[in-house]
């Protein structure tokens, strides 16, 4: 790095000053701040600052965040003018979980001034059942803005990735020229390379077949709505509108606690979906697949997802025994332990273990990976299981 891109010492002593708050050390740095960095100072106190301490610091200032909706109001209007959106997404969830604004988010001003994300949406499917009528149609416009947009980010790949494996497992040896696949044809015949002539002569064309206009594949999603798996029933709700709008995909969506819920019928809109759910409660996976195996009817052409951490409530021998069942009868099963970007979950290490044993691994997914564990699974090959 160049002198000329370093920070002035003047820049150093500002950004200490902003770390340390207004904490007895930050004294040492000299720097006094005014205008938009005492601002942003007095925000980030409010919520990351002690509540007892010397008065008029930002200790004192973080006393008074919970104490009215109008406050906490200015103070996400606050956040929102002088950090990023990523930022105020964090500090937002660290507002709800440090200070227990959750009930704050029942008003329906308060849900129209804070930025909505994943795990916002998440926060508000836990009070779900609590939420009076005033504020459910608000709810509802904050979760339908953060799921249309997640749509877009992630439907047009998926489509395209899940339609190219659809379409590879029908491949045939005489295609027709519109359906030639030229990359896997070129591989196949590298050794007829021409160096002359720069070219490479097909002996042996690789094709697509005409895709069926049936259904090729069913698809059934099996969520576990505890509370620790918030982000990952988002993030399946969204996925399983996707899928269930390609014709060639027959897609469930189960979900569970210690009870089962068949959405299936509401995968049109995936928010009936995200308010069908109720976050929190035990858990029986055991219930869940037993439920799933008995609707499965095209075992060879059926892929099951179990979107779950394995903290088992019900009986371990029996899920075991009907995951093995699934395998056993040509179901293709796939155990993602998260499906978010929330970095490594928790999860039970042993039920992990014992599933890997059986030929089915556990491993948590990201949105953008999902697409690929799907083709993976749809066409019988290795998933692409990420390093730990």
């Amino acid at each position: 790095m160049t002198t000329s891109t370093r920070p002035s010492d003047e820049e150093r002593l500002r950004r200490w000053r902003l770390v340390l708050g207004g904490e007895p050390g930050a004294e040492g740095t000299g720097c006094t701040l005014a205008g938009r960095d005492a601002a942003m100072d007095g925000a980030l106190a409010a919520l990351y600052g002690g509540r007892n301490g010397a008065k008029g610091g930002s200790r004192d200032r973080a006393a008074g965040l919970g104490a009215s909706a109008p406050s906490v109001a200015r103070w996400l209007g606050d956040i929102r003018t002088y950090f990023p959106s990523s930022v105020v997404q964090v500090m937002q969830r660290d507002a709800i979980e440090r200070l227990g604004l959750a009930a704050l988010l029942l008003e329906p001003e308060m849900l129209e001034a804070v930025e909505a994300d994943v795990h916002l949406v998440g926060t508000l499917l836990s009070l779900n059942k609590a939420m009076p009528e005033t504020t459910r149609e608000t709810a509802r416009a904050v979760v339908r803005k953060v799921v249309e947009d997640l749509e877009k980010r992630l439907a047009t790949r998926t489509r395209a990735t899940l339609t190219g494996a659809l379409d590879r497992t029908t491949r045939v040896s005489r295609p027709r020229h519109r359906d030639i696949d030229w990359d896997r044809t070129i591989r196949a015949n590298l050794k007829n390379y021409l160096p002359e002539h720069h070219t490479v002569v097909p002996e042996r064309l690789v094709g697509y077949g005409r895709a069926a206009r049936g259904v090729k594949k069913d698809v059934v999603l099996c969520i576990d709505q505890s509370g620790s798996m918030a982000a990952s029933v988002v993030y399946a709700s969204v996925f399983g509108a996707v899928l269930a709008s390609m014709r060639s995909i027959a897609t469930r969506l189960v979900v569970f606690d210690t009870a089962v819920v068949d959405l299936t019928d509401q995968l049109d809109d995936p928010v009936d979906v995200l308010f069908g759910t109720q976050l929190g409660g035990g858990t029986d996976i055991n219930r869940a697949l037993a439920y799933c195996q008995s609707q499965i009817t095209r075992p060879a052409d059926t892929v099951v997802v179990l979107i779950s951490d394995l903290y088992e409530g019900g009986i371990r021998a029996e899920m075991l025994k009907r995951v093995a069942a699934m395998k056993a009868s040509g179901v293709q099963f796939v155990a993602l332990l998260a499906l978010s970007d929330e970095g490594a979950p928790a999860y039970d290490r042993d039920h992990a273990a014992a599933l890997a044993a059986l030929g089915a691994p556990a491993f948590a997914c990201t949105p953008d990976l999902f697409p690929e564990v799907m083709a993976a699974a749809i066409e019988r090959r290795p998933l692409p299981i990420p390093e730990a």
